[in-house]
């Protein structure tokens, strides 16, 4: 296959190209390699490369191809992760000035469970500084910029994640999740990308911004590499024990079931109140398309407690990250960015009353929502980022300190609620705005329910093409 079409591939599709010997995994990685070298600067995406570790791991699969080895599902395909997944004897520096040259003496459980499904682990991306913030920003590391137009933020926190999967530099990455970090770099990209249901991954071996609240999950290009890439790491851990231990379905094997009969619920209020009359013509499009695809549309009212979800985990976020950070509050509180800073210092703040509220409600709330959606619907639909991805310069704090607050609150209107409620959910492109930049909808399910999403998703993206457009580099 020729070099210049080989990172055009799906993960999927470069899966069964090592598979059937069209391709190697060493010209893939290569490949790779030398792409997160010639345009990783200009995106300032690629905390560390490990080529020598991923040549000689692509040359092992190679091997074992020409063996005639059962190959497992992700044999040979190279893979970048976000800078917070520990591998022993690898840099994880989680964006900071803190974290500088900390060596892993652990490897967590999804990179394990990846090298046990094949992959090749390439380099570390970069992200916001301790995963703390949804526009991509970073005082330390520099911001990760967007490759449809690097002016403009990429979303965060696993900014690099989503920078070099939509650049077509890797085929897929693991990101984190506690308000958005997934679905918003995915959404302002242009890639696909799912939160599972809280507990689904195993964290171990990731660093924590917040326990109550955290998720791992992929960015990939479609809903079928991230089917591949959750059904890979998803399962009990008896190192993490908040990890479920319900059974893992075949999720990519059941991408392909009709979705006629599915029920889409959309929202008659709420979830559209910050989003721009542009967006909302993708949004609303994206639903004619699913509908034409089979699935029975209703509409639902959203309970009125779910307005406090919002605000109820940015609390628990806050409160959670200080208390892991206490120690180098205290003792290097200058080695923060200042808005890092800031907000874990108003989490250090919360009275523990508040804290263990906010937790307690989380059942209330999630019944309220449930029994308004859940029992009407098999899968939510509503917006993603509610405006067209802005600029760097306009999001950033220290330009635009008045205006920031608000900004945020908008951002994260339509994903922070749904970390507080522990259910998953989908990031899939829909479109472009008048200013190039992609556009998203999302898709919600019941906990444990991710195989509807995907299945839903990947219906859409028979349908549609909106995945497929390249950034020109």
């Amino acid at each position: 296959m020729a070099a210049s079409l080989l990172h055009d591939l799906t993960l999927a599709g470069a899966a069964r190209a090592v598979r059937t010997g069209e391709v190697s995994s060493a010209e893939l990685t290569t490949h790779a390699l030398d792409r997160l070298e010639q345009h990783s600067p200009a995106l300032n995406c690629t905390a560390a490369t490990y080529a020598d570790e991923a040549i000689r791991a692509a040359h092992v699969a190679d091997d074992a191809r020409t063996r005639g080895d059962e190959l497992p599902p992700l044999h040979g395909v190279p893979l970048a992760h976000k800078d917070m997944y520990y591998r022993a004897g690898w840099t994880c520096e989680n964006g900071s000035k803190i974290r500088k040259g900390n060596i892993a003496d652990i490897t967590s459980t999804a990179i394990e469970r990846l090298d046990a499904a094949g992959a090749i682990d390439l380099a570390r991306l970069n992200m916001v500084e301790f995963a703390l913030g949804i526009t991509g920003h970073n005082e330390i590391t520099g911001h990760v910029r967007n490759p449809w137009n690097t002016d403009h933020i990429t979303g965060g926190s696993s900014s690099g994640s989503g920078a070099a999967v939509a650049a077509r530099l890797v085929y897929g990455s693991l990101g984190s999740d506690t308000g958005g970090s997934i679905r918003l770099p995915a959404a302002c990209c242009g890639i696909t990308g799912i939160k599972p249901t809280y507990g689904r991954v195993s964290r171990y071996g990731a660093m924590p911004l917040a326990q109550s609240l955290d998720c791992v999950g992929p960015l990939a290009r479609t809903a079928e590499d991230c089917a591949l890439l959750l059904g890979a790491i998803a399962g009990h851990d008896e190192r993490d024990p908040l990890s479920n231990q319900r059974g893992v379905p075949d999720y990519a094997g059941g991408l392909e079931k009709s979705v006629t009969g599915l029920r889409i619920a959309v929202p008659a209020n709420h979830f559209y109140d910050p989003v721009t009359d542009e967006v909302r013509t993708h949004v609303e499009n994206s639903l004619a398309v699913l509908r034409d695809a089979g699935a029975d549309v209703v509409e639902v009212a959203i309970p009125d407690s779910l307005s406090a979800a919002n605000l109820l985990n940015n609390l628990i976020g806050a409160t959670e990250g200080a208390a892991f950070h206490s120690r180098w509050l205290r003792e290097r509180p200058e080695d923060y960015g200042p808005t890092t800073l800031v907000r874990f210092l108003t989490g250090a703040m919360c009275p523990a009353d508040r804290y263990l509220e906010a937790l307690s409600l989380r059942s209330v709330v999630l019944k309220d929502f449930a029994d308004a959606v859940f029992t009407k619907a098999d899968l939510l639909h509503v917006p993603l980022m509610p405006m067209p991805v802005p600029t760097i310069e306009e999001t950033d704090f220290g330009t635009n300190k008045d205006g920031f607050p608000e900004f945020i609150a908008a951002t994260g209107h339509c994903t922070r609620c749904f970390n507080y409620l522990g259910l998953p959910a989908a990031s899939i492109p829909c479109g472009f705005t008048d200013n190039g930049l992609p556009v998203s909808f999302q898709l919600v399910g019941r906990p444990f329910d991710e195989a509807a999403i995907l299945r839903m998703a990947h219906a859409y993206q028979r349908d549609t093409d909106w995945h497929t457009r390249t950034p020109e580099l």
